[in-house]
């Protein structure tokens, strides 16, 4: 008689997309990348922005030319759109391509990658800036013509090629830079709150990986900013384009984004935030989610935790509230409506482990530098009061 385990779990079928095929870095790394992309296609389509592409064509035209690779060039707009998709999909059956490549910050490589997956097509993705880590993720965000977020999008795969040239990212305005550790940052408190008392293995080793995150950034930051191009400063590239993006592909969306992100994308909808960097507006996202841990779970850890990040964000310039961001004259109807995009039903707000109304999103959204309460500021001098947030 043929006998059966009944108490075998169940499994779930995952997919992972953790990283990318190949990586290629360091300074002038774009050079030594020409036989890396002919493996890949004849044909490629160069994806950017006009920045980007006045930047990168005096290098990767000659590259290309070299290995026989007929080449045509699109610019991609201002955001990664719906209509932009439609016009490059276009491009690609014209041109016959059967490669993207995409250069630049972080809409101009969601918009080749998404495009990459939309017509089946192998990607390489070139970053300019390290202001995300867009050129390492198997995802990409979708906005508005006007600039709104609406939705983001999984790829089936993470890029084939990731080409880190540090030499086309020290191009870029230290701001840039600035708003990348902001992003990065963020990768520690989401992923702390939604994800840090997970069980499963690939999560816990995401959660511990943003915590090594974060300890970096604050280390090395104010020396790398102080010396572009030197190693720190390389090391902090590397930790917001790839450890940022490595620890996203190991954790999945659980440990992606959570209040914080949703913050941004609450105030994409406001016309007068578009002069602002998305690493600006998560950074200050997380200032909000900790408050709104301090307001509605009464969590002094969040509270110290706010405070420290504040001392942080003088240091390198980061905003601390919403006149940082150029919003300091929005009305309350206009804060009101970005409020209820960031507590949409589908909004990653929701992974927190309270509720959250738009109400006490905007108390927590005018409050982010409220002062530590005197008897409470104690905390840091006990290392037995502070658990994982700190």
């Amino acid at each position: 008689m043929k006998q059966t385990n009944t108490c075998q779990p169940a499994t779930t079928i995952l997919s992972l997309n953790i990283a990318p095929t190949q990586i290629i870095r360091g300074k002038n790394a774009l050079a030594k990348s020409g036989e890396a992309i002919a493996l890949l296609g004849n044909n490629p389509l160069i994806v950017g922005g006009d920045r980007s592409l006045n930047i990168i064509q005096p290098h990767l035209g000659p590259l290309l030319q070299n290995h026989h690779l007929k080449f045509t060039q699109a610019n991609y707009g201002s955001d990664c759109s719906e209509a932009s998709l439609a016009n490059l999909r276009q491009i690609v059956t014209t041109q016959k391509a059967d490669l993207i490549i995409g250069v630049g910050g972080g809409k101009a490589l969601d918009t080749a990658k998404l495009l990459a997956h939309q017509s089946h097509l192998p990607i390489v993705t070139i970053p300019t800036s390290a202001g995300t880590c867009a050129a390492w993720t198997a995802l990409s965000n979708i906005y508005s013509d006007q600039g709104a977020f609406l939705y983001d999008v999984s790829l089936a795969k993470c890029p084939d090629l990731l080409i880190l040239d540090y030499s086309l990212i020290k191009t870029g305005p230290a701001r840039i830079l600035v708003a990348g550790i902001g992003d990065a940052i963020a990768k520690w408190y989401e992923a702390s709150v939604s994800s840090g008392h997970s069980e499963q293995t690939m999560i816990v080793a995401a959660v511990q990986q943003a915590r090594v995150l974060r300890d970096i950034l604050f280390q090395k930051s104010t020396v790398a900013l102080q010396e572009p191009g030197g190693e720190t400063w390389q090391e902090v590239v590397d930790a917001t384009v790839l450890l940022a993006g490595l620890i996203g592909g190991i954790g999945g969306a659980q440990c992606r984004t959570v209040a914080a992100h949703a913050v941004h994308n609450g105030l994409t909808h406001l016309s007068a935030s578009h002069g602002t960097l998305h690493g600006e507006k998560v950074a200050y996202g997380i200032l909000v989610q900790l408050r709104l841990e301090e307001m509605l779970q009464g969590n002094q850890l969040a509270m110290t935790a706010r405070q420290q990040l504040l001392k942080f964000y003088d240091e390198i310039g980061l905003p601390k509230t919403l006149g940082d961001l150029g919003l300091g004259e929005i009305s309350l109807s206009e804060l009101w409506g970005a409020a209820e995009v960031a507590c949409h039903s589908n909004s990653d707000i929701h992974r927190l482990p309270f509720r959250v109304i738009p109400e006490q999103l905007v108390a927590a959204m005018v409050s982010t530098t409220v002062p530590q309460e005197p008897e409470k500021q104690n905390l840091v001098s006990k290392p037995e009061m502070l658990d994982k947030r700190l």
